[in-house]
């Protein structure tokens, strides 16, 4: 039975750094003046968010994974919960600088989670921990918890410096230049809370990697981003950064930009500042939409923006906290617990030989390895974290990192102990191989808990994984090292972008009723620091990915070239291949043939309870709306092949065009006779739809319809490559913010 908030503070009464038992004293004073009403709901959202408190999806207490959700209790024994924190629970994010952390931290994790939410702790793809199924008024309590054993909860959320990830790898992999973790942690403690930072139009992320070859800090999709190298005068070598600013996925995702090839260890902090100080002063304040700073550099140019960031940089008082952390670097070393060792010639079981094989990585230091806990879905049970605890009490000095594909990494492990390391996480339901290749498949939260989710991405995760998992080592090796990603919306969670096969999810209006379905995003490289971005292709019904992936696959085995990646293969056959492979998949069969295809993964029943009617005769009526859109997506996908072809202004032409052709289209539903003048179109659509607020999205507003008015407002001018690119982009969201729209018209209304 979990103790009273009362109790608690009671207990931890002077355990807690000042400062921050002050800071969650005055949180628990908001979270009660807003309960009496006597704080406005949009100042107390940031406040919440800015100490990890978000509000979640309910849908009749049913989890899109098939289970039911636990400590669902509602006022007046209602079933449906309301969208409001007040009268049911929210999710809690707590913030792990770089990832690192230690056994009892993990206990703590696993006691809140039990105590407080469903029994499960969700690790992110920024390293984070969530928690789901959190009362409002138990957050107070669960943040001192946290805070009594180094945890802060403070600016996980909200328009603010987010979690800084690092590689999980830092100060073991033996590619790397050199450890970036207590430069990473040193950023962290910095930023956090930082008078500079507390004006933001949107949220910043920042990243640390050693190495540019690997994956592990993903810079290149950074709003700021450091690697490190060196460099060497007069025979002495020195440690510095390549700097990179304005990185970012979400709907268009954008690389980042070099703003210095090497910044000194000292610079560090203060040029973070000076970044943090011009994206305050100049960043988008009132449109949410372009408020992130890959806007703001992107707008500038990366020699302007640098141009403010060093003037910035010059005029800024100076702070001793700068380079304080310079001294204690040596203090961060860590140190294994055993003596090295060889791995045993005991063969051991068929399931531990390819745990040895997936789930181990050599460290730069002789007879240790690193250790990766494969989490399905980055979920961890409490009874799982208490285990692990245990584990990494028995075998390391408290070194274990959580990871940016939502596992564990358990480093400074002994060779000779991995077939007792292996036994003892297999005991604890942890030893399952696979980790970091094509099973281990990455998913945001999705419909089970996000309010943007729109197709289920846990639960298509979850069935790939299934499926995949009888047979994934009797594939190919190269198919076994992809990368699957899947996002519930647009916005990249999931971190669609990076992956070999990326999928993101979106509706469609067939026979009258909605249909789950997932944009097929190819071309992305998780490598070199998510080394380039995947462009989405075509929308296939929920139920025929795995037929997707299975034909990509195999065809990738049939006739790649030796040594081949699968974004070149992708760019070698074409993207017109690509569609004829899988074309005859974006179709689906009636309901009355095959109703599963009405219903999301994990989810019986229909995808939407709206029933507009079925047509007559042998074929169901289809309205030209849905024509035109088709004939607008099919646009969009042509820009993309002349894109992949180098004829960037006439790909950028038509992704323009494919914009028109979709507003076209709904213009056309009010305004029969509209004619084939894109001035005329654009201003039909901006009276009918985006100034009657018709076209706006519950979630994003009107943001798709500025993607149309930017790219009409530049008719005529020369595309750049990167700019054909965002065009095209924006085209496939204009146009699902099209297909949402129509939806919207056609749904019954409510009684």
């Amino acid at each position: 039975m979990k103790a009273s908030n009362a109790l608690w503070k009671e207990r931890l009464a002077g355990k807690l750094p000042e400062e921050l038992a002050r800071e969650i004293d005055i949180f628990e004073t908001e979270v009660e003046l807003r309960q009496q009403g006597k704080i406005e709901e949009k100042l107390f959202a940031e406040t919440r968010l800015r100490r990890g408190v978000y509000g979640q999806r309910y849908d009749n207490g049913q989890r899109h994974d098939g289970k039911k959700t636990q400590s669902l209790k509602y006022p007046g024994g209602s079933t449906k919960g309301p969208n409001t924190l007040w009268d049911a629970p929210g999710m809690q994010r707590i913030k792990i600088p770089a990832g690192g952390l230690n056994a009892r931290q993990l206990e703590v994790a696993g006691e809140l989670a039990e105590e407080y939410s469903d029994c499960i702790v969700h690790v992110t793809t920024r390293q984070d921990f969530q928690l789901h199924f959190v009362h409002i008024e138990d957050t107070p309590v669960v943040m001192r918890r946290l805070a009594s054993v180094g945890i802060t909860t403070r600016e996980a959320c909200g328009n603010s410096v987010r979690n800084v990830t690092s590689c999980p790898y830092a100060g073991v992999c033996q590619d790397e230049t050199f450890d970036v973790t207590p430069y990473a942690r040193a950023l962290s403690k910095f930023l956090l809370g930082h008078p500079d930072c507390q004006s933001f139009g949107r949220k910043f992320k920042p990243a640390f990697s050693g190495c540019k070859q690997h994956a592990c800090g993903l810079v290149n999709m950074h709003d700021l981003g450091a690697i490190a190298v060196t460099s060497r005068e007069n025979g002495t070598e020195a440690r510095g950064f390549e700097l990179y600013v304005g990185g970012g996925l979400g709907p268009i995702p954008h690389e980042a930009k070099l703003l210095d090839p090497f910044l000194p260890p000292e610079e560090l902090l203060p040029m973070a500042q000076a970044i943090a100080r011009v994206f305050a002063r100049l960043g988008e304040k009132k449109n949410r939409n372009r408020a992130r700073i890959k806007f703001l550099v992107k707008d500038l140019g990366i020699d302007k923006f640098r141009d403010l960031v060093l003037e910035e940089r010059k005029a800024m008082p100076g702070d001793p906290r700068w380079t304080a952390f310079l001294e204690e670097l040596d203090r961060h070393e860590e140190k294994p617990l055993r003596p090295p060792g060889q791995i045993p010639p005991a063969a051991g079981s068929e399931k531990y030989q390819r745990w040895l094989k997936t789930n181990i990585r050599p460290q730069r230091q002789e007879g240790y390895a690193v250790a990766t806990v494969a989490l399905p879905l980055g979920d961890i049970t409490a009874n799982q974290l208490r285990a692990l605890a245990d584990i990494v009490r028995r075998f390391t000095r408290d070194t274990i990192r959580s990871t940016v594909e939502q596992n564990f990494a358990l480093r400074w492990i002994s060779m000779a102990d991995l077939p007792e390391l292996h036994r003892a996480l297999d005991a604890a339901g942890l030893g399952e191989p696979g980790a970091c290749n094509l099973v281990d498949i990455v998913a945001c939260p999705g419909t089970d808990t996000c309010k943007l989710g729109i197709s289920s991405s846990r639960g298509l995760a979850g069935e790939l994984r299934s499926r995949l998992a009888t047979k994934s080592f009797q594939l190919d090796e190269a198919v076994q090292n992809l990368h699957i990603k899947i996002s519930g919306c647009f916005n990249s969670c999931g971190q669609h972008h990076l992956a070999d096969l990326g999928f993101y999810g979106v509706s469609r209006t067939i026979n009258n009723y909605k249909v789950p379905h997932f944009q097929v995003v190819l071309g992305g490289e998780w490598e070199n620091n998510a080394g380039s971005y995947g462009m989405s292709m075509f929308a296939i019904p929920s139920k025929n990915i795995p037929e997707a992936v299975d034909r990509l696959t195999e065809k990738y085995v049939r006739e790649r070239q030796p040594q081949e990646k699968f974004k070149d293969f992708i760019k070698r056959i074409g993207r017109a291949a690509v569609k004829s492979l899988l074309d005859d998949l974006t179709g689906l069969p009636a309901y009355q043939t095959n109703p599963s295809y009405y219903s999301d993964w994990g989810d019986p029943r229909e995808y939407t309870t709206s029933d507009i009617g079925a047509g007559e005769c042998a074929g169901e009526v289809v309205p030209q709306v849905v024509f035109d859109l088709g004939a607008a997506e099919r646009e969009a996908f042509e820009a993309q092949v002349l894109l992949e072809k180098g004829e960037v202004q006439k790909a950028g032409q038509m992704g323009y065009q494919a914009m028109v052709h979709a507003a076209k289209a709904l213009v056309r539903n009010e305004f029969q006779d509209i004619p084939e003048d894109f001035e005329r179109i654009v201003n039909e659509f901006r009276a009918r739809f985006h100034d009657t607020q018709k076209f706006n999205d519950p979630f994003v507003g009107g943001k798709f319809a500025h993607y149309l008015f930017a790219a009409h407002k530049r008719d005529g001018a020369p595309f750049t490559l990167e700019q054909a690119q965002h065009t095209i982009e924006e085209a496939q969201l204009f146009i699902e913010a099209s297909h949402g729209c129509y939806n919207r018209m056609v749904a019954p209304k409510a009684p």
